[in-house]
Formats: structure tokens, C-alpha cells, sequence
């Protein structure tokens, strides 16, 4: 029995040993920090995080990229404290292209607007990783009705068209699409409670860095659905606007019925009126922009029918495409991280551009200061 133990504790110790050496190690280094989303549920029924924190954000096993952010005292990723003020407020929603953690405050194009707007006027974002076009009702609501937002600009990216829908995904304190037996969709919440493993995880280093920079569950996940049919790893080609470039009809059907519903429920649920808003869609970064199969995808046929809808009830639109392959023939390709498919600074910057010389910011600021250039 002495012997068996003596082995049993060797092995413990050659197991732990390395293991507490790597914990160490790595609270040296940029590892990544999560976000901490708060409960959501009837008490709070809006998603935000943890708020007032500052954190790392990184990605990669090298830590290709690493950035410092601020949640602020209303749990939303911006440089600002939101408070109540008589101060005219542009509200910025999306989801993580809006959150930017990979992106320092100051380049992002909720930093840049408020630089813009300066000291007399205010710009707020509210966003989180995955949301999607029903849960973007829910910030512009608040916007709204607890902040006095007077004008809204949403970014509309691939993968917000399908995933309102709770037949697709369901983001765990996200409001989804739920269609009932009519047909109709509404909107519905899914409450999220922060279980005690993720609280575990938040204290090690050495779990952070497995989990959220090296991915390691969604790497297996990945290998252990290709195991039984040996398929092939997805190709790049299979992708167009970071979503599938799958386009069956269903998909499509039932993603028009969600901006369909969206653009109502901006109006009647959230409250916001056409002149007030302004979309800001997301378009191509890639080399092969032009080829059947692209033009063909799921990304480029929503976005243009997204596009359509929203000028056809009235709302402002701005193309990403146009301020992108403008610059294609300066810089190909250079709107997104190396490592990262989300917009880098220079995107954040035209994107910022473009904002401000739509008619929708222009009216905001001649709204609240009839002369603007005399600052």
C-alpha cells in the first residue's frame, strides 16, 4: 500500500508541479480577461456587463493582438461613465464590431464620434459579442427612453440576420425572434445566470488561457465532429461575411421575415423614427469580392435586401461596400486583423467618417447646435 501511495503522490506532485509552474507563469502575460456578463432576468432585463472594470483583452496562444479595455459604470465597453445629462446624445449599437475589444477606445468609431461631437454633446455605445438584430432592439429601447438618445446609428454585420432568430441561436441573456403558429415573430428573452465554473475560471490564468485564448473547447468540439466522416476542415471560401455563405431558401426566407420584424419593431418597440437612424452595413474585405459564388452568399443577398427594406421604410444607409473597395485598388485587404476578421482602427475610421457625414449625425448636431464648424 506504501508503495502504491508513494507512486500515487509522484504522480500527483508531476502533474501538479508543471501545472502550478504554468498558473504562475501566465499571470505575467496578456492572457485574456472575460467580459462577465451580469445575470439577465426580470429584475434586469437588459444584457450588459460587470460594471466598472478594467481588463485584458487578447487573443491567440502568442497574443497576437492585446488590448486594454474599460466597462464603465453602466456595464458597457467604452472609455465613459453614462450618466443623466441635458447634454444631446448619438447612441451606437451592435455587437462585437461595436464592442471592439480588440480595437483601443480612441479608434473605434464610437471613440472618434465623440471626439467629433466634442465636450457639449455626447456619444454612448451599447454592444456585446453576438448579438444580433433582436437584441439591438433592446439597447436602442434603452437608448432611448433612460439615456434621452436623439439619434441612433446601428452597424449591421453577417451574421445578425439569421441568428434573431431562436430557430438558429439563442445568446443566453439575448432577446431572440420566437415565430408562433400564425407565423408572426416576437420578441423574446432568454434569462442567462452565471454559472459557478465560469466564477472558477475567471480566477485561473491557466484556464483563461486554454478556454479564451486558445479556444480549447471549440477546437474539440470541432475535431470531434469531423472524427466520424474524416470531413475536411471548413475552407475559407465557405465563409463570406464572417457567416456560411450557405444560402438555401429557408435561411433566406426566414431571415427576411427578421428585418422585417426588426425594422417594425425599431418603430413601435424601441420608438425610433426613420429620420433618426442610420444603418451602417458592413461589406466585403476579401480578395475574390467579385466572383459568382461570393455574389451569390447569404451575407451579400440579406445585405442587399436589408438595405432595400430599410431605405424603403424610410431609415438612412450607409454601404460599408462603397468606403471599402474605394480604397482596395490604395491598400487591398486592409480592414481587418491578421488575426482577426474584425474591423481593425482604419475600418473603425471610415466607418466613423461616414457616420458623421450622413444626414442623420448632421441633423442631430444642427438639431442641438446651429453651428457646429464654429466650435
Amino acid at each position: 500500500m506504501r508503495k502504491i501511495a508513494l507512486i500515487l503522490v509522484s504522480i500527483a506532485i508531476g502533474i501538479l508541479v508543471p501545472l502550478g509552474v504554468a498558473e504562475i507563469a501566465l499571470r505575467f502575460l496578456p492572457v485574456r480577461e472575460g467580459l462577465r456578463a451580469v445575470p439577465v432576468d426580470d429584475s434586469n432585463p437588459v444584457f450588459h456587463f460587470t460594471p466598472n472594470r478594467t481588463l485584458t483583452w487578447s487573443r491567440d496562444w502568442n497574443f497576437s493582438i492585446v488590448n486594454r479595455l474599460r466597462v464603465n459604470n453602466s456595464g458597457y465597453v467604452n472609455d465613459q461613465d453614462y450618466l443623466p445629462s441635458a447634454k444631446p446624445l448619438f447612441a451606437v449599437v451592435g455587437d462585437s464590431y461595436v464592442e471592439a475589444a480588440m480595437v483601443p477606445y480612441g479608434e473605434t468609431m464610437q471613440g472618434r464620434l465623440a471626439r467629433r461631437a466634442g465636450p457639449d454633446m455626447r456619444v454612448y455605445s451599447f454592444a456585446a459579442s453576438g448579438a444580433p438584430l433582436s437584441q439591438y432592439l433592446v439597447w436602442a429601447k434603452e437608448a432611448r427612453s433612460r439615456w434621452k438618445a436623439e439619434a441612433l446609428a446601428i452597424l449591421v454585420v453577417g451574421n445578425d440576420f439569421d441568428e434573431s432568430l431562436a430557430a438558429y441561436k439563442t445568446g443566453p441573456g439575448f432577446h431572440h425572434y420566437v415565430e408562433n403558429q400564425a407565423g408572426e415573430l416576437s420578441l423574446r428573452r432568454f434569462d442567462y445566470k452565471p454559472s459557478w465554473a465560469r466564477a472558477v475560471i475567471e480566477l485561473s490564468a491557466l484556464l483563461r488561457y486554454l478556454l479564451l485564448n486558445l479556444e480549447a473547447l471549440d477546437r474539440l468540439n470541432l475535431l470531434w465532429e469531423q472524427l466520424p466522416s474524416y470531413a475536411p476542415p471548413a475552407r475559407a471560401e465557405d465563409f463570406v461575411g464572417n457567416t456560411s455563405a450557405r444560402a438555401d431558401q429557408l435561411r433566406l426566407d426566414r431571415s427576411k421575415a427578421a428585418v422585417r420584424a426588426f425594422l417594425r419593431d425599431l418603430v413601435g418597440y424601441a420608438g425610433w423614427q426613420p429620420d433618426r437612424v442610420v444603418f451602417v452595413v458592413d461589406g466585403l474585405r476579401y480578395a475574390n469580392d467579385n466572383s459568382a459564388a461570393v455574389q451569390a452568399s447569404y451575407f451579400v443577398q440579406m445585405r442587399k435586401f436589408f438595405m432595400a427594406e430599410a431605405r424603403q421604410a424610410g431609415f438612412e444607409v450607409i454601404d460599408m461596400d462603397e468606403h471599402f473597395l474605394a480604397q482596395h485598388p490604395i491598400e487591398p485587404a486592409a480592414f481587418q486583423f491578421p488575426t482577426d476578421a474584425h474591423w481593425n482602427g482604419r475600418a473603425h475610421g471610415l466607418a466613423a467618417d461616414a457616420i458623421a457625414a450622413s444626414a442623420t449625425f448632421s441633423r442631430w448636431r444642427q438639431d442641438f447646435d446651429p453651428s457646429p464648424d464654429q466650435r
